[in-house]
């Protein structure tokens, strides 16, 4: 997992808070942002979205580990007209114009503007993300358009490569957030009652878990901070998706262990202290199962963890409870 690295202070209003007063609190800190403009996007890709060969980072059309079927310069290779895939490449909204009626700031917003192959981004269209059974079309790097095999939905949706499908999560968390207070009068099967409908929550979440944040959009949510002044939280903090949504988000943080500190990795939690007074260490799963007990008296200790996604780590002991969410992963 790749960290970013926002600014000294720029979190510190959100810091112990967990569900919706969390989400309120990265709304807050991610409002106002610099509005750029349709034209500034094509000069801003140039920074956010250049592969290390100087060619465009395309979602649609990239091959990570391979070759790309075909690759685009900045500039000469913008759209204009197009009538087949690997013509040109333009501006992919990601959540889609339709859905907030092209409304600003969120139609120019960096964070989810992409640039992509022309045609792919055509055949997504207005259409959620999701994952196909049987595709009626597919790219020519695997990106897919066809009906939905995801529990609770069975419409038409576009998947996108497992590489790319975490960043759309974050992506989405981050619209989620962003426009908390305007979601509520877009119109997508993916959304209900101003957040993410259950069957897309369930998706993102999987996606997230899944496919952890990379290199590329630690990158790019620096870059995008340098053009329009504010950050995407859920690439710079992973953790806080699932203490905002799925099983955990109703878990309520506790702190009676001040002095701990807690990090995490690869199927491992590092726990760290400087008083070594007895306490009962549980690791608990999203149905709230303790799959994981042991008594701790030390300063250090690595706990593994059985498998990827949210876990609760709970800590007891005379002078009182700890509990502290945790995103596992693959």
């Amino acid at each position: 997992m790749a960290l970013a690295q926002p600014p000294a202070g720029y979190y510190d209003p959100a810091q112990g808070l967990s569900g919706q007063a969390l989400r309120a609190a990265l709304a807050d800190i991610i409002d106002g942002h610099n509005v750029l403009s349709n034209a500034d996007l094509w000069n801003a890709f140039e920074t956010t979205d250049d592969r290390p060969d100087g060619y465009v980072w395309d979602i649609y059309s990239d091959v990570p580990g391979g070759t790309a079927p075909y690759l685009y310069s900045f500039g000469s290779d913008q759209c204009g007209s197009y009538n087949s895939e690997g013509d040109c490449y333009n501006r992919e909204h990601t959540v889609p114009q339709s859905w907030f009626g092209g409304a600003s700031p969120m139609v120019t917003d960096l964070h989810h503007i992409l640039p992509t192959d022309g045609w792919v981004n055509q055949q997504h269209g207005n259409l959620p993300y999701g994952e196909v059974g049987a595709a009626d079309w597919t790219s020519q790097n695997g990106t897919r358009v066809g009906s939905s095999s995801w529990p609770g939905y069975g419409g038409t949706v576009c998947e996108p490569i497992d590489a790319y499908k975490g960043d759309l999560a974050r992506i989405y968390f981050y619209m989620m957030t962003r426009y908390m207070g305007q979601v509520s009068s877009w119109s997508s099967d993916m959304l209900q009652g101003g957040d993410l409908s259950p069957w897309a929550e369930s998706l993102l979440l999987d996606w997230h878990n899944g496919d952890p944040v990379s290199g590329k959009e630690v990158d790019r949510n620096n870059a995008t901070y340098a053009q329009q002044g504010n950050r995407n939280p859920f690439i710079d903090d992973p953790a806080w998706v699932s203490s905002i949504w799925g099983p955990t988000a109703a878990v309520p943080a506790v702190d009676g262990f001040p002095d701990l500190v807690l990090s995490h990795g690869d199927g491992w939690a590092q726990l760290r202290r400087t008083n070594v007074e007895p306490c009962r260490v549980g690791l608990i799963d999203v149905a709230g199962r303790t799959v994981q007990a042991l008594d701790w008296s030390g300063t250090e200790l690595r706990l593994p963890l059985p498998a990827c996604g949210p876990w609760v780590l709970e800590l007891r002991s005379a002078r009182g409870r700890t509990v502290r969410r945790l995103m596992a992963v693959d």
